[in-house]
């Protein structure tokens, strides 16, 4: 792609990324396959490549963000999808990432929009605020189902008699879902109410334990093999503090120990992803302070993380902390050292499990595994080892529609991508359902099919407890009898 900023913007080092990026982008298309808001709406505006001209004018032009400009943006999940699709390398992250802080540094939008906004990234990134919310979420949720609307009833209008709807049309005796096989519509407009409701139909109905894993180091059971930090995160420490205590069990007992450093936090990613990036960098900081006074204090071998949206970004800190003449240097070895906590486990021996798992479990790959990180095959062959069945979800590409805040932000999209992920885990016939990150747990889980993190699957098969919300679904194979 041809591009024409000035000499002078291009001495602004964002720009000259952004230049790189656009180059790099031949216009094939092909991303528009696996881009999920595309594939639901058919507008080349809500899809990769019609994004990446928009970014493209706003840029090049050093203009103000328009309404156009941010709705199609804000649409956009950060899944990633386009990424593992390009033939060409465009690397998308970089480009939306700048395009989102060039939208909150340059457009004005509405009171409700901004006061959200602001109380999103003063709530969820602080375990105690979030904590305090999710009780007093508990409480105001009976009553604001008097008057908002339904968020597990998405509001469509059919997308009308265009050459893209008719190319998207349902098609007749296609073994899929009705929810799969339906033609693209149009989105409304997020209203403060939809938001709100949505908010609400996420916070758990009833409040998780305070979380048990203090800060300290936990040592290895017998010899130790590897010294961990483990990033405890915000929202998840709330949402499954059970999480961090399998991770915790699990690799003591493989000989690693496992610190949780004073001063960690939120890694930035959902601020990050709001255009807020003084908030997201200074997030990035206070967690390289804390993992580099582990790493000169009895070495490191890795920083560990249980939610791969975190993962995606503290993988990133190198890149994002470039410029600064102090961090740079310590980001971009602490951003090489990062793993999944799945990275971690593939280079242990774990040994023999010690449960043989009876049903069959569905594996949903996070956007941010499977095309931040381009992590696919090792939690299935970790889950495999462990003695799971393990099932493929249908179009496992697509996005759940978690994507941090985005099902607050956009709860209509979200919901349909919801739907369509649950039709296609229907079909796989599991009753129980395995992923690495907090936020698609959170956006999947029903009363009807647990989403279990992939740790804790695997902390039960080698001696740890059940977890919680897999009650009375997990359970073991029977032992064969000898004569």
């Amino acid at each position: 792609m041809q591009t024409h900023f000035t000499a002078e913007q291009l001495a602004d080092p964002h720009i000259k990324t952004c230049d790189q990026v656009l180059r790099a982008c031949v216009h094939c298309g092909f991303c528009t396959a696996t881009c999920p808001t595309f594939v639901l709406l058919g507008d080349e505006r809500d899809s990769p490549r019609g994004r990446i001209y928009l970014i493209k004018d706003m840029l090049e032009k050093n203009r103000p963000a328009t309404e156009a400009d941010v709705r199609h943006v804000d649409r956009c999940l950060s899944c990633l999808a386009c990424m593992t699709t390009c033939p060409s390398g465009v690397h998308y992250m970089h480009l939306v990432d700048h395009a989102r802080d060039h939208i909150e540094a340059t457009y004005k939008r509405p009171f409700t929009d901004r006061l959200l906004r602001i109380m999103l990234a003063k709530i969820l990134p602080y375990p105690d605020r979030f904590r305090t919310a999710l009780a007093m979420a508990r409480f105001t949720r009976p009553l604001a189902r008097l008057f908002l609307p339904n968020p597990a009833r998405p509001h469509a209008e059919a997308a009308g008699n265009s050459r893209v709807d008719n190319e998207n049309r349902s098609l007749k005796g296609l073994a899929a879902p009705a929810v799969v096989n339906s033609a693209r519509t149009v989105a409304p407009i997020p209203s403060i109410f939809t938001r709100l409701s949505a908010m609400l139909s996420l916070a758990p109905a009833e409040m998780p334990k305070k979380a048990t894993p203090k800060r300290g180091a936990y040592p290895a059971i017998g010899k130790r093999r590897k010294r961990v930090a483990l990033l405890t995160g915000c929202a998840q420490s709330v949402l499954a503090p059970s999480i961090n205590e399998a991770t915790i069990r699990l690799l003591n007992r493989a000989g690693v120990e496992v610190v949780l450093p004073e001063g960690e936090g939120c890694c930035g990613a959902l601020v990050h992803h709001m255009g807020r990036e003084d908030d997201a960098l200074a997030a990035a900081r206070a967690n390289i302070d804390a993992w580099w006074t582990v790493k000169e204090d009895g070495g490191l071998d890795a920083i560990a993380i249980t939610a791969s949206g975190c993962g995606t970004t503290v993988k990133d800190y190198g890149f994002m902390l470039r410029t600064d003449p102090i961090y740079a240097a310590k980001a971009k070895a602490l951003s090489a050292i990062t793993k999944d906590i799945t990275e971690v486990l593939g280079d242990l021996d774990l040994g023999a499990p010690v449960r043989t798992p009876e049903a069959p479990i569905a594996y949903h790959s996070a956007c941010s595994m499977q095309h931040g990180q381009k992590i696919t095959r090792l939690p299935k062959a970790l889950l495999t080892a462990a003695g799971f069945t393990v099932k493929d979800v249908p179009e496992g590409h697509l996005c759940c529609g978690s994507a941090g805040t985005y099902n607050i932000m956009q709860p209509e999209i979200a919901a349909r991508l919801r739907e369509r992920k649950l039709a296609n885990i229907e079909t796989t016939g599991a009753t129980l359902v395995a992923t690495g990150n907090i936020g698609c747990m959170t956006q999947l889980g029903s009363e009807t099919r647990p989403v279990v993190h992939t740790i804790e699957l695997l902390d039960w098969a080698h001696g740890g407890p059940a977890p919680e919300a897999a009650a009375g679904v997990l359970s073991e194979a029977p032992k064969a009898v000898l004569a």
